[in-house]
């Protein structure tokens, strides 16, 4: 079992403050990565197997020029029982299903699992909400209690490929009925695995973050910076 994930985040802040302004501290976080860290240069063409938003942003901190292509598998029927495998099974195979259509490019996939652990030591995974009811399921779940978010990340490239995995632990304070029904009827959880988004209005249901707050948002850029490091050192 995996409990913890090695995290070089300078943005590890907890507790955050009440009204913390999640949307500026994407920007903030940007470009601080931005600053922090150098362009890389990859002897491939790179491939994001990923429509997110959240995700593109991340990865333009690393990485100068990309294509978007979309891996179109099911991820329902993929999940298995560790979260932490599920994670880093569905990163590989996003990256997999691109690699068919771009043979000769280097090819990064993701996926983000929210998990709560159980007293049996199994998990409650939450992926993406089915319906209204579904997210407010979800919220509701998470509300008053710690959870962990794991991002799985897999990168392919003609002769190699490399897959880990970077786990935050994220706590939401208590949560109404009412702030669940008013945050579910702005449609922002339903694309969102757990229902929320930390970046934009789910950040204010936030009592703090342990580890990397990219991760939570949908890519943990040190750790993909690390693994872009170890398998094309300069």
């Amino acid at each position: 079992m995996h409990l913890h994930a090695e995290s070089l985040s300078k943005f590890q802040v907890s507790p955050l403050r009440p009204n913390f302004d999640n949307a500026i501290c994407l920007k903030k976080v940007l470009a601080w990565f931005r600053y922090r860290y150098q362009v890389i240069e990859l002897p491939f063409p790179v491939v994001l197997a990923s429509a997110s938003p959240r995700r593109q942003e991340l990865l333009s901190t690393l990485i100068r020029d990309f294509e978007i292509c979309v891996a179109g598998i099911d991820e329902d029927f993929l999940t298995v029982s560790d979260p932490f495998e599920t994670a880093q099974t569905l990163a590989l195979l996003k990256a997999r299903h691109v690699q068919d259509l771009h043979p000769a490019k280097l090819i990064i996939g993701g996926d983000t699992v929210v998990a709560i652990p159980v007293e049996d030591g199994t998990y409650n995974q939450l992926s993406k909400p089915a319906n209204v009811e579904d997210a407010k399921r979800m919220l509701n779940l998470l509300s008053g209690r710690s959870h962990f978010v794991i991002t799985g990340i897999a990168i392919l490239w003609p002769g190699g490929e490399i897959v880990k995995h970077d786990v935050s632990t994220v706590r939401f304070r208590n949560l109404s009925e009412k702030e669940i029904a008013e945050y579910v009827s702005t449609s922002e959880p339903m694309d969102k695995a757990g229902a929320y988004a930390v970046q934009a209005g789910g950040g204010s249901f936030i009592e703090s973050i342990v580890g990397s707050r990219t991760n939570v948002i949908g890519l943990p850029v040190e750790l993909l910076e690390k693994m872009l490091g170890e398998s094309f050192p300069i």
